[in-house]
């Protein structure tokens, strides 16, 4: 088994020609992507579409930063934020209607914790899979293997370390959940202040 198919299960893996070919391939793009002018919105989302595995026309703020791009895939309504990286050697799956703030990272690598070990070079990815519907504020951190279900709100400046369930709102480092989600909050633009259309 070669390193791409290593990394590709899930197992440890070093990085080889192979991958850094892979890895040169989404360098270049996002060298495009970022020297774009930021008022082109038609050439961002032509390079963010070759880049990503699988998209619905996705709107990225660049600078955007991504190991493999092909790794990623968002679905409809998808809206990124400036100066945010994606570390996708495992699959990172974003469903519809996804919000994500600025200077976001989601990371799917990993080494091994004892030194002589990292040493070797020997590194692995984590799936990352976030739901529908979701917002995922400023400065926040995900980490390998975490799943964040539906209709849920990650406040600003989170560290993401374990799954969080559907309809809540979580926050902090290690992000845990704050409260629920409820009809209540349907009114509520920020804080107690009610929304008015």
């Amino acid at each position: 088994m070669n390193n791409i198919e290593k990394r590709d299960k899930g197992l440890g893996y070093i990085v080889d020609d192979e991958i850094l070919e892979q890895l040169a391939q989404a360098r270049s793009l996002t060298q495009k992507l970022n020297a774009l002018d930021r008022a082109n919105f038609r050439g961002i989302e032509e390079i963010i579409t070759q880049l990503f595995g699988s998209s619905n026309k996705p709107f990225v703020n660049p600078p955007f930063y991504c190991d493999y791009g092909f790794n990623i895939h968002v679905g409809k309504n998808f809206y990124c934020n400036f100066n945010c990286t994606f570390l996708d050697v495992a699959p990172i799956t974003i469903g519809d209607n996804v919000w994500i703030g600025s200077n976001v990272s989601l990371y799917t690598a990993g080494h091994p914790i004892h030194p002589e070990t990292r040493n070797t070079q020997i590194e692995y990815g984590r799936p990352i899979t976030i739901g529908d519907n979701v917002w995922i504020g400023g400065n926040v951190v995900i980490n390998p293997g975490v799943s964040i279900e539906s209709n849920t709100v990650i406040g600003s400046g989170s560290v993401v370390t374990k799954d969080i369930p559907d309809w809540v709102v979580a926050a902090g480092n290690p992000c845990r959940v704050i409260r629920k989600i409820t009809e209540d909050d349907r009114d509520i633009l920020y804080k107690n202040e009610s929304v008015k259309v």
